[in-house]
Formats: structure tokens, sequence, C-alpha cells
């Protein structure tokens, strides 16, 4: 998530964290690993919190907010410097549509996330003696669904394009957003499709119907690439633009 922008909205600036591509392996492995911790805060601390929230729901999405909230701070300071810590398909679509992410490296960024997430609610099971793998029967379908995904994909990537040039802030605004959005979305902000893949195997607090995995996905794309060409427009450094005062 620290590395969504190019050098035609920044140049020479030394608080830009970008992914080590030349070593693609560490990258991915750190993108599938960062994945993996991430989805076990998710359905972790669902768990947790629905055992201990005695059925007040509003109390358990709180504590599940919280918990993913501060997961997502840790783990982007974690890996942010060595694969720019996207744990997320459409994140790494945005990056390469910006060209910071090669396409050639593409492929191996979103293998990892979708490899990592579902190994995340397998650990994550084992950790609370549950059936390794559960199918959801949790029906989230409907148009303020989707509408909720869209808004809330857009919402992530325009926080991330939006305070990606300063790297030490971006860990703080994305897990702010996604506390936030938790609260704000009638879908509980999933915001990533490999997450919601992964959801769909748990029959816990966070899951979703594999039935509505897909649409899900979808508005998540739009709403990606919806926020990455508004901010492509926005953050454009044009020369006869530079002595406008704001």
């Amino acid at each position: 998530m620290l590395c969504l922008f190019t050098d035609r909205y920044q140049r020479g600036r030394n608080d830009v964290v970008t992914y080590r591509h030349t070593d693609i392996r560490r990258a991915a492995v750190a993108e599938g690993t960062g994945t993996a911790l991430l989805v076990a805060a998710v359905v972790g601390s669902g768990i947790m919190a629905e055992r201990l929230s005695n059925g007040n729901a509003a109390l358990a999405l709180l504590a599940n907010s919280i918990a993913t909230g501060a997961a997502l701070i840790a783990l982007i300071f974690t890996f942010g410097p060595i694969s720019g810590a996207h744990f997320n398909p459409v994140v790494s679509l945005a990056s390469a549509v910006e060209r910071v992410l090669p396409w050639r490296h593409f492929a191996a960024f979103v293998t990892a996330q979708v490899t990592g997430a579902p190994a995340g609610v397998v650990v994550t099971h084992a950790m609370f003696e549950l059936p390794l793998v559960q199918l959801s029967g949790h029906v989230r379908s409907g148009t303020g669904q989707l509408v909720s995904e869209l808004v809330a994909t857009f919402g992530l990537l325009a926080v991330i394009h939006g305070t990606g040039r300063l790297a030490s802030v971006v860990p703080l605004t994305v897990a702010a957003y996604i506390t936030a959005a938790y609260w704000f979305t009638a879908s509980t902000s999933f915001a990533n499709p490999a997450v919601t893949m992964a959801r769909a195997l748990t029959s816990t607090f966070s899951e979703i119907r594999p039935a509505d995995v897909p649409l899900f996905v979808l508005a998540q794309i739009l709403g990606a690439l919806a926020a990455t060409t508004l901010f492509r427009w926005l953050l454009l450094v044009d020369s006869k633009d530079d002595n406008i005062a704001l």
C-alpha cells in the first residue's frame, strides 16, 4: 500500500517507499505472509469478539474493527519496505495500472495474496479449535451490499493514492479508514478480493456466502479503478498549473 504513485506525481522524494522489484520472490512471500496475517486478524478477532460479546453485535463489530485496524498498522509498517504491503489484489492492480508494479510481477503478487488469505483462515480455525475449512451460509447480497463494496474500495484506494506520497502516514490512514468503513458501509467493508474469497471459507462472525463473492469482487475492482482514474487526474502535475495559488 506504500507505493501507489508514480514519478509524475512526485519526483526525488526521499520518504517514498517502493517495493524491491528486483527480488520478486521475497516480495511475493511478504505479500502472502502479510495477507495471511491480515486475514487471521480479521477472522480471529471476529471469533473472539463474538464469543465474548454475549450476543451484542455492535460490541462484537467494534472489537473486530479495532483489531483489524491495529493489525493493519503493524503489518503495513512491517512488510511495506519489502513488497509495498498491498495484501489486496485491487491494490496491486492499481499499482500495475500506475506503472509502479511491473505487469510481469502482478500475477506473482495476486497469486501470493489469494494463497495467503485462505491459509490465514485455516490457521485461525486451528487456533480456535474449529474445523479447518467451513463454507459460509451468511447471505450478503443486494444492491446495498454491492454499492457498499464499491464505495468502501473506492475510499480505500483514494486514501492510498492521496496519502501514499508520505510513506510514514500510510499505515495510519489506511487503518483509520478501514476501521471507520466497518461502520459506515452496509457490507462492513471487505474491500479486498483475496480477503473476501477467504472469508467464504469460515462460518464465523466475518463470513460471506460463496455465491455472493463474485459480485463483491466485481464491485471492488470497479471501485479501485474509479479511484485510480480520479486520482490520476487529481494528482497529475501539469507545468501550466505550477503557479496556481491554492
